[in-house]
């Protein structure tokens, strides 16, 4: 199959239509043709600094916006960071991603900024990949990030565009595509995706994948995330996402962006091994794996070892 940039809404509406046997097979095609289809990669996500944020994202417990309960924690000791990344390296992770709580990555130049730096560089010569999330982004702090060797930049679009402002009114989705601007543009690779169960509709799910599916080169790495309701947010009330819901989106990313590691990242806790399955029959390659994802549960490692063991699949090793 070839790549693609230009995927329309309606072509990627009527792929999401499909039976689901007829779209999983569609995927799972596509993704043996980039993917070895009985591996994932491992990934830990560290919150190297935690609450506080000012942004008012109405899912996220981290906002300042909302009480719930959430400790606020400093940025961590690079000692601190580190070990975390050797302890993820040794229980199988290959990238190791690093997130900090705040509107905008810190000053360049500054303490903080200069901090981070040192986190890339050294998980980076842990011989680990290093992704960072750290708010939004100028075209010089990208460029430092990638002087550092930052591997790659997480910074998600959540929803599709006209959804978006239902869900933060403290950025607008300009300012995201901005961001991920700077980031190709300083050779650093993109990891961006989205959360299902926002009370967005199926459009705006395609409409997420149809701007990221126009980013030339595609992103290489897009996390699909299943709603974590949090008391004290504004979402907390949401009914569940079908754990289908999820499985239709891997498989639309999987056939719109078909070299990115589609991964299956916030949620799994809600997810049966058999849901978790069909998302990577769907096209999913990488899962989040440790305790915490963040600030919130996330499947253990012992977990996920006895879920692929019973798959019958691996852990890539690079």
């Amino acid at each position: 199959m070839s790549i693609r940039h230009d995927w329309t809404r309606a072509e990627l509406l009527a792929l999401h239509e499909l039976p689901l046997p007829e779209l999983v097979f569609r995927a799972q095609t596509v993704h043996r043709q980039h993917h070895d289809p009985n591996a994932v990669q491992l990934c830990t996500l560290l919150s190297i600094k935690t609450g506080g944020c000012p942004e008012d994202c109405g899912y996220c417990p981290q906002s300042a916006h909302f009480d719930t309960g959430l400790k606020r924690d400093a940025l961590m000791p690079l000692d601190a960071v580190l070990e975390a990344a050797r302890h993820a390296r040794d229980e199988g992770s290959t990238r190791f991603c690093m997130g900090g709580a705040w509107k905008n990555a810190p000053v360049k130049d500054g303490d903080a900024f200069e901090q981070v730096l040192g986190m890339v560089r050294g998980v980076r010569a842990l011989g680990m990949e290093a992704c960072a999330t750290l708010g939004m982004l100028t075209p010089p702090q990208a460029k430092a990030l990638a002087d550092a060797g930052l591997s790659a930049y997480n910074h998600n679009l959540d929803t599709g565009p006209e959804y978006y402002d239902k869900i933060v009114s403290t950025r607008s989705y300009q300012d995201r595509l901005r961001t991920l601007g700077a980031v190709q543009e300083a050779g650093i690779s993109m990891c961006s995706g989205g959360i299902l169960g926002m009370g967005e509709s199926i459009e705006d799910r395609v409409a997420m994948i149809e701007t990221l599916a126009r980013f030339d080169p595609h992103p290489e790495s897009v996390p699909i995330n299943a709603l974590v309701r949090v008391p004290g947010t504004p979402m907390a009330d949401r009914p569940p996402l079908d754990p289908l819901a999820l499985v239709r989106m891997v498989a639309v990313a999987r056939i719109a962006i078909p070299k990115a590691r589609v991964r299956l990242s916030a949620g799994r806790t809600e997810l049966s091994t058999e849901a978790q399955a069909l998302c990577f029959l769907a096209g999913a390659s990488s899962i989040f794996t440790g305790e915490r994802l963040l600030t919130t549960p996330n499947p253990g490692r012992s977990a996920d070892a006895m879920m692929l063991e019973k798959l019958g699949m691996t852990a890539l090793t690079a």
